[in-house]
């Protein structure tokens, strides 16, 4: 054990010159504070490509209205639910590709590339004039934009051990954020010539397209980010040519320790699986698959609860306008903001991550049935509730995916991070692009049956969603979810 404990060190000051990713371990070893100046440019990067997922769910019942394709309004659900999937089925086709390139050229360029998706493709979905414009620039800008896979790989890389828990958190807090503050935009800036006719007339841009402004302050955030991202330090080790050279700086550790060297051999089998055997990382495996449940869980949440609260009362919705959607959601943000940085750090020490997953899962199931009962309110008594519900879910939400998170990077080393998050976004995002459409498909089917004997109405929209997030639940318990403990 003590030849083990003096080989490290000697290990840990290999560094080439020339590659970035060792001169960020140089820069760790001697920075031991908060690393604030990291943390706000991950949650820039990452709040950066969540905006624009879900900015459009408050405002796409009216979009899909205004495009004419729909026959009936109950029919409404069913074409939002595809253009909803559209980003999350193109990103489910390249989130792979994305991540090799990520462990090939580094993280940094992929980060970049997929801000500059965001720029282009989010401003043209704005200005989409029919549903098939609408579908193809959402689906691009889910091909292009990879990065959350690639993020979540850097977020690792970048911190030192004892704030990496606060890292990928920061990254969830973002992802989380944004799906909540984007719908938050989309509530309050999309028809502005209605809502704001002093600032907005009929005849200008904006009054010809009612859905364009969100998108473009948004595009605009993006392409401030974009910029900022130059600065950004590339975290992946470019000296793959000179493993043999490591090798042989090790060499006098090797005659020195043979026998030493003979039982760390023996104990590779309790290490983390060679890159050989990825698809065989049960650990990182068994994350993934449960991730991808609570992902189409939240994903078909998303998209419910926006086309639930702007749905008539006499469909069993709210009533509600975009603009109190966005409301309730701004608080919703600034709550789950309070809670990532202040009180899941200390949560996720305390219980590990993934008591924090099954805990959070078996909350939001009675929190969700709550919310047709909900509905049968008025007044203050309704925006207080709904408030408070719309809070604590996705505060639960968040939590999840973040213990996830952690066991996936947790799981696998560094030159395997961006294939890894690449094969979880790519598994997440099928699921996801599930969310939408199913999510919508049942919400419209749902409409139709008011006076039903059993689970009428929205009743049996949240009574669905519970049955996902029961099923996640029960992943999260051995044999099946195994984590890895390094």
């Amino acid at each position: 054990m003590e030849e083990d404990k003096c080989k490290e060190p000697l290990l840990k000051r290999k560094y080439y010159e020339n590659c970035s990713g060792c001169k960020v371990e140089q820069l760790k070893e001697t920075k031991r504070g908060l690393p604030i100046r990291e943390l706000v440019s991950i949650w820039i990067v990452v709040l950066c490509t969540s905006l624009p997922i879900s900015s459009l769910f408050p405002f796409l019942y009216f979009m899909i209205r205004d495009f004419h394709i729909a026959k009936r309004e109950e029919d409404i659900g069913y074409y939002a639910g595809y253009v909803g999937s559209s980003f999350m089925l193109g990103r489910a086709l390249t989130s792979v590709f994305w991540g090799i390139m990520a462990d090939r050229y580094g993280r940094k360029p992929v980060i970049i590339f997929g801000t500059i998706s965001v720029v282009i493709f989010n401003t043209l979905f704005g200005l989409s004039v029919n549903f098939w414009m609408a579908i193809t620039t959402r689906f691009l800008l889910g091909s292009l934009n990879g990065l959350l896979g690639p993020i979540k790989a850097y977020a690792t890389e970048i911190f030192r051990d004892e704030h990496q828990a606060l890292g990928l958190s920061t990254v969830s807090t973002a992802w989380g954020i944004g799906l909540i503050i984007g719908p938050a935009l989309g509530g309050f800036l999309a028809q502005p010539a209605e809502k704001y006719p002093n600032l907005f007339s009929k005849d200008s841009l904006f009054g010809k397209f009612p859905y364009f402004l969100p998108c473009l302050c948004i595009s605009i955030f993006a392409l401030v980010v974009t910029i900022a991202t130059f600065w950004l330090p590339e975290t992946l080790h470019m000296h793959h040519e000179d493993n043999e050279s490591l090798d042989v700086s090790y060499d006098a550790l090797e005659s020195a320790s043979s026998e030493s060297d003979r039982d760390l051999k023996q104990n590779e089998g309790n290490k983390k699986p060679s890159k050989k055997s990825l698809l065989k990382n049960w650990p990182l495996m068994s994350s993934i698959i449960v991730y991808c449940v609570f992902s189409l869980h939240d994903m078909a949440y998303t998209e419910i609860f926006s086309l639930w609260a702007v749905s008539p009362r006499i469909h069993g919705g709210l009533s509600y306008s975009t603009e109190d959607v966005g409301e309730v959601l701004a608080i919703s943000g600034f709550s789950l903001l309070v809670f990532q940085l202040s009180l899941y750090p200390m949560v996720e020490r305390i219980l590990g991550p993934v008591m924090v997953t099954r805990i959070g899962g078996i909350l939001a199931i009675p929190l969700l049935t709550s919310y047709s009962y909900i509905a049968l309110l008025s007044g203050f008594s309704l925006a207080l509730l709904i408030n408070c519900a719309s809070v604590m879910k996705n505060v639960l939400s968040v939590s999840i995916v973040t213990g996830l998170f952690l066991l996936q990077n947790r799981a696998v080393d560094q030159d395997q991070r961006g294939a890894a998050n690449g094969i979880a976004m790519t598994a997440m995002s099928l699921f996801k692009a599930a969310g939408p459409a199913g999510g919508g498909a049942i919400f419209a089917w749902a409409q139709k049956r008011q006076d039903a004997v059993f689970l009428p109405g929205d009743q049996m929209v949240f009574f669905i969603l519970n049955v996902v997030e029961l099923i996640g639940v029960l992943m999260t318990f051995k044999p099946f979810l195994v984590s890895y403990q390094g």
